[in-house]
This record gives structure tokens, sequence and C-alpha cells, in this order.
């Protein structure tokens, strides 16, 4: 088992910058990919970005250019800095792990991008 433990999240204005953090524990052998993806109110959950251990990294259309995923392998730890915040970016946003077949989640941790 993996387990994932978010952090960084809060409330910012819009035009703002918050830095997420997502360490791994447990049995973190053979994970590859690291990401993020997030879930509004009333929405499906949306694909942020993913990383993948020799660093080849992917964004969602929505946060291209504003959005920067980075990870350090020695620590396990996936980070996000999220620049230019908009009101559209607020929601729960979820760190997720693949290992082999199976992909874990973290419970998330809320960000908020007041107008």
């Amino acid at each position: 088992q993996v387990q994932l433990v978010e952090s960084g999240g809060g409330l910012v204005q819009a035009g703002g910058s918050l830095r997420l953090s997502c360490a791994a524990s447990g049995s973190i052998f053979r994970i590859n990919a690291m990401g993020w993806y997030r879930q509004a109110p009333g929405k499906q959950r949306e694909f942020v970005a993913t990383i993948t251990r020799g660093g080849d990294t992917n964004y969602g259309d929505s946060v291209k250019g504003r959005f920067t995923i980075s990870r350090d392998n020695a620590k396990n730890t996936v980070y996000l800095q999220m620049n230019n915040l908009k009101p559209e970016d607020t929601a729960v946003y979820y760190c997720t792990a693949t290992r082999t077949s199976s992909s874990y989640w973290g419970q998330g941790t809320q960000v908020t991008v007041s107008s």
C-alpha cells in the first residue's frame, strides 16, 4: 500500500500563488507517475498534471502555463506550484500515485481562490 498526504492548500486571492506538496510513504518502491487531479463542487474530477519518475510532465489544458509540477524522488514528494490563480481553480486537489498496476489517492486539500 501507498499512503499519500497532501498539504499546502488554503485561501488566496485571484492572481496569487500556492504550492501544494504530496508526500508518499509505505510501499513506495516502483512508484512511477505521480500527479494531481482536482474536483470542484458539482463537477467531475479533472486532470491537472502528472510527472513520471524520469521527469516527463503532462498538464491539463486549463492550467498550462500557470501550474508547474515537480518531484523529489529522494523525498518521495511531488509538488504543484500554482501561479496566477483564478476563481475557477477553486477545488479540492487530490494527489495520485501509480505503482505497477495500482493507483493510490490522497485525502485531498482545499484550494479556494477569491475574486
